[in-house]
């Protein structure tokens, strides 16, 4: 490793100035005077060093600043300050500040009972601070750690700071005890930073610090007040069981790697606006007892919160491709702010309500300005994907697509609430083929239950993993071809039913009417919990109107029975001519009173000239009024008189289904 380059200017200290050269280096050694001499300990003539140290005793205060340190005379420094009864050096106030450690230092146990100065101290080799107690203040500010910085297990009584310390190395403070004000502010951790157990138990600030290795908080505790704002870290960072007792500010921290808080519990406020997870970030089991808002934050990747548990009224503010709340627990109120993202609320607990709602637009800090989603490539809306085992009487759902969501096994779905523009799976498109016959399907808005169960019973192939779904196709499920995880038409009529339910009350006819068709479709092919003569009936009223929702259907069949009508009537139903009244009567022989009885001749049909304008224009009169249940006046066969009060009937009851139909399309 190359030597850095000393500063140009002197020490305010009175240095040694050894090995000064007026070209390359005109100050020379920058080691303070020992007392009593012009030189600084590693310049100092042999037998002068030995008398200082030997001077020195446990607990004596020091100042070596700028001082070269070789490994031996450090071991040799410490080694005069150790207390025999602990065998562990002890140094009172203690001045390193600007001192080079040029091999490894080795202050494993050392007790500071004084205040600690390491203030732009260069650590060449491995730096042990391991097990040392500092009493009072510890000032380590622009520190160069160039190998391994060892902190397990220290104490720092008193504050401490590492602003802008450089650790090139691994720096390990697990299970340090930061008893004071903890400030790593500016700290650019090269290698692998361990914080695993620590226990910080004043304000603890690490604004703008790097890691670009990983970050290990594991377990660890802090009391006070955290800022971890503007941080960047390039490799995993580990938040798992960490404690937050305080408030806890991550703002605009950037998460290159992946994101661990599993378990963490938040006990104050915590701030995420603005925060960015590049590789997800990872929330389960988390307990946030005092969170108003969390974000907004921007994922590449899932965001998980399986698991985790809101203890106050929240808002949630997250864009993310996905988004995890498998049994996520809120105690409280809480509005969920989501853009470009799968959501899965799959067994979800809420003890209020809870809306889940697409936000329109990108999401802007306190401050005011747009959070960056340039991240982020997948389109804007928002999809949820399960709702499955959950109550859903406290949720709202605005401006979501639940073209791929599962309902199956929730509750209370007849009192879910469904907001602003909500998308469902669309039937296949175009023309398909069942056996010889082309089918065309009904286009209607479907769940993806009824998806899964026709792609199924038909016999459908999986479709390639990451595929997106087919327009003319039926969706696969996630457990497709198993029939014993696959709904069955009994289960997903009882989702549409309640569905249903929910936009009826909702006042949306309109919508209600798709799940109304698709309860009776899936009740027409349900042959376990649907009786035969039902099912019959049922099969009956969907291929007359579409189970009174299809107009068309019922117009085109009222068409063709007033078109059936008229041509029964021009054939058998008319007469040949308007029958003639004849007076018939008897005379007594013995003369005297003459009866006479009228009576009317039966019509009989034309034996030829059945079809003619003349006799059309008869039957479409009869057939019309017979569809607005009157009587047209006209002569009929005895045939025609059957033939009318059928399609007396009949054909009534197929214009009431039509209205019907054209009234559920409209009403609101």
């Amino acid at each position: 490793m190359s030597t850095p380059t000393p500063p140009s200017a002197a020490p305010p200290w009175p240095h040694c100035a050894h090995g000064a050269d007026p070209v390359t280096d005109p100050i020379g050694c920058r080691g303070i005077h020992v007392p009593g001499h012009t030189d600084c300990l590693a310049h100092l003539a042999d037998t002068h060093r030995d008398t200082y140290l030997a001077g020195l005793a446990p607990g004596a205060d020091i100042d070596h600043r700028g001082t070269p340190f070789t490994e031996d005379l450090l071991n040799r420094l410490l080694r005069a300050l150790t207390d025999p009864t602990t065998s562990a050096p002890r140094l009172g106030d203690a001045s390193f500040i600007g001192a080079q450690f040029s091999g490894d230092a080795r202050f494993a146990g050392a007790q500071f009972s004084g205040n600690a100065w390491f203030v732009g101290a260069r650590f060449s080799g491995i730096a042990w601070f391991g097990e040392a107690q500092f009493s009072g203040a510890a000032h380590f500010t622009g520190a160069e750690f160039s190998g391994h910085a060892e902190f397990t297990g220290a104490q720092f009584s008193g504050g401490v700071w590492f602003t802008g310390v450089q650790f090139s190395g691994g720096a390990w403070f697990t299970g340090v005890q930061f008893s004071g004000g903890a400030e790593f502010t500016g700290v650019q951790f090269s290698g692998d930073a361990e914080f695993g157990r620590a226990q910080f138990s004043g304000a603890t600030e690490f604004t703008r610090a790097q890691f670009s290795g990983g970050a290990w908080f594991g377990e660890a505790q802090f009391s006070g007040s955290v800022w971890f704002t503007g941080v960047q870290f390039s490799g995993g960072a580990r938040f798992i069981g960490v404690q937050f007792s305080g408030n806890t500010r991550f703002g605009k921290a950037q998460f290159s790697g992946g994101a661990w808080f599993t378990r963490a519990q938040f006990s104050g406020g915590v701030w995420f606006a603005g925060v960015q997870f590049s590789g997800g970030a990872r929330f389960g089991g988390v307990q946030f007892l005092a969170a108003a808002r969390l974000g907004p934050l921007v994922c590449v990747g899932k965001v998980d919160l399986s698991g985790a548990v809101f203890g106050a009224p929240v808002t949630l503010e997250i864009a993310a491709d996905r988004v995890s709340c498998v049994r996520t627990r809120w105690e409280s109120t809480a509005t969920v702010r989501v853009r470009r993202a799968e959501v899965d609320l799959g067994y979800a607990v809420w003890a209020a309500p809870v809306a889940l709602t697409a936000h329109p637009a990108p999401f802007t800090d306190p401050g005011g300005a747009p959070v960056d989603e340039g991240l982020l490539t997948g389109p804007d809306g928002v999809r949820v994907t399960s709702v499955q085992g959950v109550d859903a009487a406290h949720l709202v759902l605005t401006d979501t697509d639940l073209s791929d969501c599962l309902f199956s096994s929730a509750f209370h779905l007849d009192q879910l609430r469904l907001e602003g523009r909500t998308t469902f799976t669309p039937t296949p498109t175009g023309f398909h083929r069942r056996g010889i016959a082309p089918i065309r399907w009904t286009r209607r808005r479907t769940l993806a239950e009824e998806h899964h169960w026709r792609a199924h019973s038909t016999g459908q192939p999986p479709a390639p993993a990451g595929a997106p779904p087919e327009p003319r196709r039926w969706r696969n499920g996630p457990h497709h071809p198993d029939p014993a995880r696959t709904p069955d038409p009994d289960d997903v009529a009882a989702l549409y039913r309640q569905l249903r339910k929910a936009f009826e009350d909702g006042k949306n006819e309109p919508g209600a009417a798709d799940f109304y068709y698709g309860e009776c479709e899936m009740r027409r092919h349900d042959r376990t919990g649907t009786p035969k003569t039902e099912r019959r009936l049922l099969w009956a009223y969907w291929a007359l109107s579409g189970y009174g929702l299809r107009a068309s259907r019922a117009l085109g069949w009222l068409a063709a029975a007033m078109l059936t009508t008229i041509l029964l009537l021009m054939a058998f139903g008319l007469p040949a001519s308007s029958p003639k009244q004849e007076a018939t009567g008897t005379v007594p022989a013995g003369g005297g009173k003459v009866t006479f009885v009228i009576d009317k001749q039966d019509p009989k049909n034309p034996v030829k000239d059945r079809f003619t304008s003349k006799r059309f224009d008869k039957a479409l009169s009869v057939t019309l009024n017979s569809v607005v249940f009157r009587s047209s006046g006209q002569d009929l066969t005895t045939t025609g008189t059957y033939i009318e009060m059928t399609s007396r009937i009949l054909e009534p009851a197929l214009l009431a289904l039509a209205v019907l139909a054209i009234r559920g399309r409209i009403k609101r």
